[in-house]
């Protein structure tokens, strides 16, 4: 076993090597349309790789333009029953996929790992965190509710009733390829609308493997259709441009928001978008420090650091800087990089060579202008796209890192002096996604809940993602809510129905 900045590389034990060959071998990989596998209709399909190896996993259909098309015939085709379909039958067979997820939390947490390269440990997290939508999501569906009052003049009764939106168009990233999945589809489904699931062409396996538990549940044919792809703009553009579809929820990056945004202003189509992040991490000079250090290390280094609700700029008060970043680098320094299946991992690789070349382009950016690296710092020898966990102390406010999204395991860290100077370097992004704060001032926390531009906000927290919570940003972080009693309001229309006074 091997820390710090050389990965570990033990060979796969047989016994392992056939149980990762058997789970992917018994993972769908055709397209899901109609409630049937199909294979493209071109008859394409492309690899799926493991990171932490460069191997192939396997190969997934390859959906086309005619694939998408009939994935929203489909969904077309289901949308009257499924809308009609009895609130509390949605409930049931929402519960009933969050069972089926939960009992396949071994199969569905081996696999990440495998098609995206998280620890096991974190794949079995997003497993829970990811069944949680289905579960928050069938007791949201029976109560769906709308209004009856008086209108103030007393001439009409007022009926607000609540409808599902209709077929929806749901395009997810790679690196949460659970999660993202069942955030999009549990509310979709509970509010009455049928979907098409775009996954990432990185992590398509997850998608179809909860897909099928989908099916084993209950969902009846066409509700939820799946279509992987490596050329997503060719398949998505006519979709969106479709006037059938009524409903488009985009996750990942904010170049791309804004193209899908482009294209759905012509139908004026209803979006959500959970776009990119750069996310501050605040140290104040009365914080906790040993809480400080723990919250930064979930919140930078899960996900190896590829997460949109990632630390990506640490600005810690100047008298408790040395400490603070002395203990982060000692910590990130100790930390376990592995392949995700391996005991005791606990960073993984980052998922490509492109991001790979990314991480090392901002800290060497970083460190041709003054940045000093304490721990980590460069690419690590070896199979599969591991970079080592880095922090980098004195870092220049020009350095690009501090403007881009850096998705991968790099705490740049700069000083402030004051609470001020602290809120206008957080607030200096385009981006709104979330932001963290150590501070034990009770007062301080409540100032930084209406002086950060943020979505959201963990106080003494480095994790604050919840079902029951709405998710989202603000700025060119994104538009719209997925998690909540907003959530769910992203799938329906509102129709109100004046009717004359039934006393007149």
């Amino acid at each position: 076993m091997t820390t710090g900045e050389t990965a570990r590389a033990e060979p796969v034990r047989p016994e392992q090597a056939t149980r990762e060959a058997s789970l992917v071998a018994s993972v769908p990989t055709d397209l899901l349309i109609g409630g049937r596998w199909v294979p493209a209709s071109a008859g394409e399909r492309f690899a799926v790789e493991d990171p932490a190896t460069g191997a192939v996993l396997t190969t997934v259909a390859d959906a086309s333009v005619e694939d998408g098309a009939a994935a929203l015939d489909a969904a077309v085709a289901a949308q009257g029953a499924w809308g009609r379909t009895a609130p509390r039958e949605r409930a049931e067979l929402l519960r009933a996929a969050f069972d089926a997820v939960v009992a396949r939390t071994e199969d569905l947490a081996l696999l990440m790992t495998l098609e995206m390269g998280k620890p096991l440990a974190e794949a079995r997290g997003e497993v829970a965190y990811g069944a949680e939508f289905l579960r928050w999501s069938s007791e949201q569906a029976a109560h769906v509710a709308g209004r009856y009052l008086p209108a103030p003049d007393g001439k009409q009764r007022l009926l607000v009733v609540k409808k599902p939106v209709g077929p929806c168009l749901l395009i997810t990233p790679w690196n949460f390829p659970l999660a993202m999945a069942t955030r999009k589809i549990a509310p979709a489904l509970a509010a009455g609308c049928t979907v098409v699931l775009k996954p990432a062409a990185e992590t398509p396996l997850t998608a179809l493997l909860f897909a099928q538990i989908l099916l084993e549940a209950g969902v009846p044919e066409g509700v939820v259709n799946v279509v992987p792809c490596t050329r997503a703009s060719e398949v998505t553009a006519p979709l969106i441009a479709d006037p059938r579809l009524r409903k488009l929820s985009f996750t990942g990056s904010t170049p791309v928001g804004k193209q899908l945004l482009k294209q759905a202003a012509d139908g004026v189509l209803r979006t959500s978008m959970e776009l990119g992040g750069n996310a501050p991490f605040l140290v104040f000079e009365d914080a906790d420090l040993d809480a400080a250090v723990e919250g930064a290390l979930l919140a930078k280094l899960r996900n190896s650091g590829e997460a949109c609700t990632s630390a990506n700029r640490f600005y810690v008060h100047s008298s408790v800087a040395q400490a603070f970043t002395a203990r982060l680098a000692e910590r990130v320094g100790a930390v376990t990089v592995s392949r995700g299946t391996e005991d005791g991992a606990q960073v993984g690789p980052v998922i490509n060579e492109k991001g790979r070349t990314k991480v090392a382009d901002l800290v060497d950016d970083a460190v041709a202008r003054g940045a000093r690296v304490l721990t980590g710092g460069s690419r690590v020898e070896g199979p599969g796209y591991f970079f080592a966990p880095t922090v980098l102390a004195d870092v220049p406010l020009g350095a690009r890192l501090l403007q881009e999204e850096i998705f991968g395991p790099v705490a740049p860290v700069v000083t402030f002096e004051t609470e001020d100077e602290a809120v206008a370097l957080a607030n200096d992004t385009q981006f709104g996604l979330v932001a963290y704060a150590y501070t034990t001032s009770t007062p301080r926390a409540l100032r930084l809940t209406e002086r950060l531009e943020t979505g959201m906000l963990g106080i003494n927290a480095g994790v604050i993602s919840n079902p029951a919570a709405p998710f989202g940003g603000v700025k060119q972080s994104g538009l719209g809510r997925e998690g909540g009693e907003e959530g769910i309001e992203e799938y329906l229309e509102t129709l109100y129905a004046g009717i004359a006074d039934p006393w007149g």
